[in-house]
Order: C-alpha cells, then structure tokens, then sequence
C-alpha cells in the first residue's frame, strides 16, 4: 500500500532536506581525500560550495552541525547506475534516487540513458528532484539497435546532438559497426565506454579509444592465448567458460595496455558475486526490503535459471579479483560501480558492497574510495567541482559515525548526507528509507 501520492512524497523529501545559506560542521574529523591523513578540522559550507576548511571556524548566521566526533567525507560516485526509464513509474525512479542519496551517492554515471534523462539532469541541478548529479549515456550500442557501420555513425552524431554526455557499448556489435561508432565519436568529441564486444576483443577496443571497460569485460577472454570463436566457452558471460584457460603471464601486457590507452576499469564486482551467489542468502539482505516485489522475483528467477555450477563462479570470482588487483597495482585508473539497480544490488546500498568487495581484492581503504570520489572527479575532468573536502568545491558531504580509513565497512555507518547544499539529516535519512520500505512491503 501507497503511503503518499508521487508527487506528495518526493515533495515533502525535498521540504524534508534542509537548505540553508550557510553550514557550519564541527566536532569531527575529516577525510580530505587530498591525501591518506585525517584532520581534525571544521568545515564551511556557503550556498552549494565548500567555503572554507580549517580549525575553530566561525561562521555568523550559519547552522552548526555537530559531527559528534564522527568523519565527513566526499559524496561517493556511482560510476555504473542505471537511472529508471520512463516505462517504470515515477515513483520508482524517485525511490531510486532517494536511496542513492540516503547511501552517500551524491554522482551517478547512468550507463543507459534516455532523452529523459536530460531533463531530469536540469531538475536535479535546480533541486526541483532529489537526487545525485546524473551524467548520462545514450542508449546503447548493440546488435539490435546497429544494423551497420552508417547506422553506427549516425547514431552517435544523433546522441552528441542530442546531449548526451557518452556512448554506451553493449555486446553484439561488429568490429566495423564498432570502428564506425569510435572513429564518429572520436571526430566529434564523445567518449564511449561500458562493455567490450567478443567480435571486437579488448586489445582493439583499447586501441580505438573506450574511455571505460565495464565489469572488467573482455580481460578473461584475453588471457586466453590464441582464442577464438572456436574457443570452448569463447561466448560465456564474463568469461566463466574460459577460466581453465587462462595464462595469467599475459595479464602484464594487458595492464600495460590498459596504462597506455588511458582506459579506466569499473569492475563492477558485487553483481558477479550476485550471480555466484546463494539466493535465499541474497534475499535474506536487509536492503532487501527497499525492492519493488516484482523486481525482486525477477532477480530470483536470473540466479535461478543461471547455467554452469557455483565451482564455476567462484573461480570466476577468484580470476577477477586478481586481474582488480593487477590493474591497480599496474597503475590503470580503477572506478566505483556496483551496477545499480541490477541482480540484488539495491542503489547505493550495494555501492558500499563494491567498496568491501575491492577491498578484499587487494586495496585499501582509501584506495578503494578514492575510485567513487577523487578519482571519479578525475576521469571526469572535474577535479575542481567535487571528490575532495577543499575549498570552492561542490558541498557533496557525507557524515559517517566511525573512520572508514580503519575498516571500509565504516562507510556503512551514515549520520547524515548533504547534496550540494542540501542537507539530508538522520531522521529525514531514515524516514525516507522507512516510507520505501512499507510502500513495498504489502507484495
């Protein structure tokens, strides 16, 4: 049952969200992200701008927020969400983005866009909808929307037109039709990125240019010398019929190419733990509750009628947690992405499970979340608009309760979010949370 009308209920989040002119945050620490140390610090808030960080700030007129001793850090970047289209309801696209903002997600990077998307971008800056900064693709690039190398062409100079800020690659395109599309792209200044099709294979793709390579797609199948259609398990997703095949010597060439290409890598590791998982343990999560009913079946239904064994999986899961750590220690730019919402990762709940699962892959905390804010704000060349507590950023804040530099899973612990400017506090935090949860708790 319905608690509120949608419009009703995104209205009183957004009165819910406090906006004053001016914060003043003391009593804490803070996590810069401009280097590993934390500071004991106040920090300013004027407008939607960080104004000023530094000890004992005053501030005449401003709302003091007392940290209690906790840890304001940047807002995090989901760098593989998926904004809702038009065909689901609005309620459930703003439901979306409320609980990425109550998580600390304060930038999305939505990998398959629409030209509502646009709009909605504008709303968001205006704060006429609560939600993170959305950076948009188009729709994709795939076998069914590419018929040939012109159509490829076309398509992207119809995006660029259009507004969108990249392309998005899907499997299923030739090498031809995606030469047509890189080279297009390329002419006229618009990145493409997201995954590597088989008939094109990573070492081309990074040839030509793919700014991203999402869910490390196409790296197992590169680690298997002389592969080919002929290939046993050349087809499999994500290259689970491939991994007794592969010749991990061959992963130093592939990072080296990676380097060299200036690609970044969103690994996207919690959804393959998703598919290798336990499905009564999947729904089992206390995140659980914030699905719509019918999305929740359909997610039970994929694992349940997903092929091969859990062997399988968790060999998978093995390969790939060293080809994350042989990419970050070779240098390649890695991104935080969780692929939201997709199988049981619920928005922003599941960017906090990418953070665990990097981690447990080989880097640090600090590593691991400067892939969602520091370095989210460099792939994006927006180092001077967020991903660090410094002055004249954007004010993209998130309070947290424990040092998350000690243990990641403290990233977990939220007091309290602020999008640019517009601060989220606990009880309007929790309330939302509650009002998604008993809207989808009747089935």
């Amino acid at each position: 049952m319905r608690t509120k009308t949608i419009g009703v209920f995104m209205l009183s989040l957004i009165a819910g969200v406090t906006h004053a002119e001016r914060y003043l945050f003391t009593n804490g620490y803070l996590v810069t992200m401009t280097g590993e140390k934390i500071v004991a610090s106040d920090l300013l808030v004027d407008g939607d701008r960080i104004a000023a960080v530094g000890p004992e700030l005053t501030a005449d007129g401003a709302t003091r927020i007392d940290m209690q001793g906790g840890y304001l850090m940047p807002g995090l970047a989901e760098m593989h969400a998926h904004v809702p289209q038009p065909s689901q309801s609005r309620q459930y696209r703003d439901d979306v983005l409320f609980l990425w903002v109550a998580n600390g997600v304060t930038t999305a990077r939505s990998m398959l866009g629409h030209a509502e998307h646009l709009s909605l971008q504008q709303q968001i800056e205006k704060h006429e909808v609560l939600g993170p900064r959305i950076i948009t693709s188009g729709p994709s690039f795939n076998g069914n929307s590419v018929s040939s190398p012109e159509q490829a062409a076309a398509m992207v100079r119809s995006q660029q037109q259009a507004g969108f800020d990249f392309l998005k690659v899907h499997p299923g395109l030739t090498r031809a039709e995606y030469d047509a599309m890189a080279d297009t792209a390329h002419e006229l200044g618009i990145d493409f990125a997201g995954h590597v099709p088989p008939e094109v294979g990573l070492r081309h793709a990074l040839s030509k240019g793919q700014r991203t390579v999402d869910h490390v797609d196409g790296y197992v199948r590169a680690l298997v010398p002389d592969v080919g259609p002929e290939t046993a398990g050349y087809r499999s997703s994500f290259g689970v019929g491939l991994v007794d095949q592969v010749d991990m010597n061959l992963l130093p060439e592939l990072v080296a190419r990676t380097r060299k290409a200036n690609a970044w890598v969103v690994p996207t590791q919690t959804l393959l733990e998703n598919f290798a998982g336990d499905v009564d343990e999947l729904t089992s999560r206390h995140e659980i509750r914030y699905l719509p009913p019918r999305l929740l079946a359909n997610y039970r239904r994929a694992i349940g009628s997903r092929g091969g064994n859990r062997d399988a999986g968790a060999a998978l899961l093995g390969l790939r947690a060293s080809i994350i750590n042989g990419l970050h220690e070779g240098g390649v730019g890695l991104l935080l992405g969780s692929d939201s919402p997709q199988i049981f990762n619920v928005p922003g709940f599941s960017i906090h499970r990418e953070l665990q699962s990097i981690v447990a892959a080989g880097l640090s905390p600090y590593d691991a979340i400067a892939t969602g804010t520091v370095d989210a704000a460099r792939f994006f060349r927006l180092q001077d608009e967020f991903g660090q507590l410094r002055s004249g950023l954007a004010a993209d804040l998130v309070l947290v309760e424990r040092n998350p530099l000690q243990r990641i899973e403290h990233t977990q612990t939220i007091r309290g979010v602020m999008v640019r400017g517009r601060w989220l506090d606990a009880e309007t935090r929790n309330q939302g949370l509650a009002d998604i949860a008993q809207r989808y708790a009747g089935g």
